[in-house]
């Protein structure tokens, strides 16, 4: 006879849940300050006062922790997309606001420290799951902003999902952290305004 592993109560769950935040805080404080390649998860454990192995409860490896951090960053990004989604003002506004908002929001949290920056070379370089389903998290939202456009007839009619696909693609120059790394100082490059103004001119046609 199979017995059932009694059911963790709710105090339980909330606890692990607690836990495995305080261990990301500290990696990520630890993360920005040393850098990610200088940070082991045995320093994470030493300044939480707890063991390596009780990291290892919660996290499998360094990387898994790595992977964490960034689908919370992600998810912020997302939570705005979609406020901006939801906002009052006309479509062509949330994606001139995205691809500005989005191009600064790189360079702040990305590129401008060093130590983020390595952060993020080393998750685009490991091609994680959870960099994938925000790529398709942000295309359904702009998909949604592009079908409300259409809907009030400011950009012609289309598959939305398509549409918004290749805008992605379109403003990539300023939203893809290794890209923007590379050509921020280019002044061949056109700014955010300038390809947001542009690519609006082309949805509309």
């Amino acid at each position: 006879m199979t017995i059932a592993a009694p059911a963790r109560s709710a105090e339980e769950i909330e606890t692990k849940l607690d836990t495995a935040t305080r261990i990301l805080d500290e990696a990520e404080r630890l993360f920005r300050h040393y850098g990610y390649s200088k940070t082991n998860v045995a320093d994470i454990a030493r300044e939480l006062g707890m063991s390596s192995a009780n990291i290892y409860r919660f996290f499998a490896s360094k990387a898994k922790i790595h992977e964490a951090l960034a689908e919370r960053m992600l998810s912020l990004r997302e939570v705005a997309l979609h406020q901006l989604s939801q906002k009052p003002i006309s479509a062509s506004e949330k994606l001139k606001t995205f691809i500005i908002e989005e191009h600064q929001s790189t360079v702040a949290q990305m590129l401008d420290e060093a130590k983020v920056h390595e952060m993020v070379a080393v998750a685009l370089e490991e091609h994680w799951s959870v960099i994938d389903r925000h790529l398709r998290r942000m295309t359904e939202i702009l998909s949604e902003i592009i079908a409300q456009g259409m809907k009030a007839g400011e950009f012609a009619l289309g598959d939305p999902v398509k549409v918004a696909r290749c805008f992605k693609a379109s403003v990539i120059s300023v939203c893809h952290p290794g890209v923007v790394a590379q050509c921020r100082q280019d002044p061949e490059i056109a700014s955010p305004a300038e390809l947001a103004d542009f690519v609006l001119r082309a949805l509309r046609a």
